[in-house]
């Protein structure tokens, strides 16, 4: 008998417990929307990634998605056309390397996937 009184009190115990937190949680909500609106939010600063390089339209590398055809016409043949790697399964698709004064093409089938700069300032 008493077993079955703890059971059947149990949930309203739990409920009660829980709205409490859900009443100040409604209430925060309401005073961070209110205070929100009241005041504007300043931008958070862009984190730069200082050992990467990145590319823009105007850039002087490939950019990512670009077809081997046009990275040839638009910067030139290669210093060096390095072996292909992979391409020995459909998930493994071939991976070219091109060569360029200052920095490595990576091609996945004939896409650019990446450009690497071979002297990258080091990281902070």
């Amino acid at each position: 008998m008493i077993r079955k009184s703890i059971l059947m009190t149990l949930p309203l115990l739990v409920g009660a417990a829980l709205a409490i937190p859900a009443a100040q949680a409604q209430e925060a909500a309401t005073t961070a929307t209110d205070t929100a609106a009241a005041t504007p939010q300043a931008k958070k600063p862009m984190r730069v990634r200082r050992h990467h390089a990145v590319a823009d339209s105007s850039s002087t590398v490939p950019t990512r998605g670009m077809s081997m055809a046009q990275v040839e016409s638009r910067f030139g043949a290669p210093v060096d056309k390095l072996p292909a790697a992979g391409g020995d399964a459909p998930r493994h698709p071939t991976i070219n390397r091109w060569r360029y004064a200052g920095y490595t093409v990576y091609f996945e089938r004939n896409r650019v996937i990446h450009t690497v700069l071979d002297a990258a300032p080091a990281a902070p």
